[in-house]
């Protein structure tokens, strides 16, 4: 698989990635679906570069073990963007 297909294909697996990750996310996301979006994305490549790095594409097919290590990699691109914005705000219960 070409590499800059591979990019095209995780940005824009990257929307609906996004999308599954703050779902499956708990809690509340303090951030607009856009920023969601783009975090994503951005967990999406990450994730799918490392898969693809690690283990390949065989004969440039999109593997669904990919696709779920895409939307752990959002996951954790999503919280560490909240835990981050929400550092030094005061919580009350």
């Amino acid at each position: 698989m070409d590499l800059m297909y591979a990019i095209i294909v995780w940005a824009i697996s990257g929307l609906v990635i996004g999308a599954v990750a703050r779902l499956l996310m708990p809690g509340r996301q303090p951030m607009s679906w856009v920023a969601t979006t783009l975090l994503g994305i951005v967990g999406s490549l990450i994730g799918g570069f490392i898969y693809w790095a690690t283990m390949g594409a065989p004969n440039g097919r999109v593997e669904p073990a990919g696709w779920i290590f895409s939307i752990v990699c959002a996951i954790i691109v999503l919280w560490i963007y909240g835990a981050s914005t929400t550092r030094g705000t005061a919580h009350h219960t």
